[in-house]
């Protein structure tokens, strides 16, 4: 965006919060392959020596912005149409658990335990055919043999199969006494899973690493690449303006001839003349500032975004790592709950 852009918005700010007039500094940078403005206004009225207040300024501030995705036609983002709307990317920890409940479709769940019952003959068999699945058997409280999955939720066996609790019981014989308790169980799944994960989170930061390493290199080079063509540049600007100021000054004649050049007006059609080419040169030298600013910029937001690629997938792979994949317990601990309350719940 052009200077202006932001010039209109500052203005727009200062009319909206009630600072206009008020002293104020203004700043320009780049930053990862964007420009930046920051502006910071005093708010300290002179003539009363007392602060000027600014209520509601945060709403104030969004309707400002609201309006300039308006008069400019930009693509407003739907957290700014409303605020239900917001990515999901912007939840905080505990709306993203709450956004994820339920997350597993149970009629897959009730296939799985009715697929592992009807495969196995014995209690050992279900036991193994269920850890496969995922799935690890328990001594209920009060439903006799229980099984817990990767994220330590709690599923009656009888009812997700579809028998009567006395037939898992048969079934399973005097494996029932080797069976663990929930709370060993979940001891059991978090240590498994948490060495599992810790291995794929090893990876995924070394590779992640490695891959910073490497952009982290091109960025530092590319910057001193383009700090050398800005001074470069700079310098020819330098050159060429010394080599035009003095031809500009030798077109004066001095002497009497410069006397006469006053009395006849040469002398001003010289210095009008020459106050135009400053001004072309100004604009020239700024044009050719600027087209050499909007290649690095363009080449740095090409680097960035490979950065920020290499960063979404790092966070990508983590997050469904932890998230979608089996293996949650392994980041917080699983509670020990009534396995009657744990049916539906969220461990």
């Amino acid at each position: 965006m052009p200077i202006s852009i932001f010039e209109d918005a500052i203005a727009s700010i200062e009319k909206k919060l009630g600072l206009v007039d008020q002293p104020r500094v203004v700043l320009f940078h780049e930053k990862e392959g964007r420009r930046h403005a920051h502006c910071v206004w005093s708010r300290i009225d002179a003539e009363t020596m007392t602060a000027i207040d600014l209520p509601h300024f945060k709403l104030k501030l969004m309707d400002v912005s609201r309006q300039l995705y308006r008069d400019h036609d930009w693509q407003m983002p739907d957290g700014m149409i409303d605020p239900a709307l917001r990515s999901p990317l912007g939840f905080d920890r505990k709306e993203w658990f709450q956004a994820k409940r339920a997350g597993t479709d149970p009629r897959i769940i009730k296939e799985a335990f009715q697929q592992c019952w009807a495969a196995s003959d014995s209690g050992k068999a279900f036991r193994s055919a269920m850890e496969q699945r995922g799935y690890y058997l328990a001594r209920g409280d009060r439903r006799g043999v229980v099984a817990l999955d990767l994220n330590g939720q709690v599923y009656a066996v009888a009812r997700w199969v579809g028998i009567r609790s006395k037939d898992v019981v048969n079934r399973m014989g005097n494996d029932v006494m080797t069976l663990p308790s929930v709370t060993e169980a979940e001891e059991q799944i978090k240590a498994l899973v948490g060495q599992k994960l810790t291995a794929f989170e090893r990876e995924i930061s070394e590779d992640f690493a490695r891959a910073a390493q490497k952009l982290e290199a091109e960025r530092l080079v590319m910057v001193g690449r383009h700090r050398f063509e800005r001074r470069k540049l700079q310098t020819v600007h330098d050159e060429r303006w010394n080599r035009e100021a003095k031809a500009r000054s030798e077109r004066f004649r001095s002497g009497l001839r410069g006397l006469w050049d006053r009395i006849t007006g040469q002398h001003a059609q010289l210095r009008a003349h020459n106050e135009a080419e400053v001004a072309a040169a100004k604009v020239r030298d700024d044009n050719e500032k600027q087209a050499l600013i909007d290649r690095q910029l363009r080449e740095r937001r090409r680097l960035q975004q490979e950065i920020k690629q290499e960063r979404m997938r790092h966070t990508k792979e983590v997050t469904r790592l932890r998230h979608d994949e089996p293996g949650k317990p392994s980041s917080r601990r699983v509670r020990s709950i009534d396995p009657e309350r744990r049916r539906n719940i969220e461990p």
